[in-house]
């Protein structure tokens, strides 16, 4: 064999192979490591989205409520969360909103809307359910010192996220 024709030796070519499952072992830790963040951070990101949407429809609905029922409205077959109703001042419209509760198969809830509208003479004009949240854990509403408040957690795989608001209530308002 000529010089110039030579080959790797044994120790050249496992020094190749072990840098070659070197760069592999970390290609693949890299990927599964950018895969389960991104999994993290589409959860977190989807329970504090779902807390602020409640959030957001239950405070807007307690300021405009003249009337808050918290638990089930005896009014009604459905088990309701909370109930609001006011007045609109211009025609004399009562506007009935219920936030339920309905069961997920992972054991969490989702937090519907109904929105009733009656006129004057008590008859429902107007009516229209939104899904307001999902992957609800638990929520609290209540009255302190004349303040209403909201406890909601949501969760989504490993991710949880709570928020509380504080609502003060429509001027006048006594339910």
């Amino acid at each position: 064999m000529k010089r110039s024709e030579r080959g790797f030796t044994l120790i050249e070519l496992l020094v190749v192979t072990a840098i070659v499952a070197l760069i592999g072992v970390a290609a693949a830790m890299a990927s599964f490591q950018v895969i389960n963040v991104t999994k993290r951070s589409n959860d977190h990101t989807t329970v504090i989205r779902q807390v602020q949407n409640a959030g957001y429809w239950i405070s807007h609905d307690t300021q405009m409520a003249q009337a808050v029922v918290i638990g089930d409205d005896s009014e009604t077959p459905e088990l309701e969360f909370i109930t609001f109703k006011w007045s609109n001042w211009e025609n004399g419209d009562v506007h009935k909103i219920a936030h339920n509760f309905e069961d997920m198969p992972s054991g969490l809830k989702k937090l519907k809307r109904q929105h009733l509208i009656y006129d004057a003479d008590g008859v429902e004009i107007g009516s229209e359910t939104t899904l307001v949240a999902q992957y609800i854990d638990s929520a609290t509403f209540a009255e302190q010192d004349g303040v209403w408040k909201l406890t909601i957690q949501a969760r989504s795989g490993t991710e949880t996220e709570t928020r509380e608001y504080e609502v003060n209530p429509r001027v006048n308002n006594k339910g």
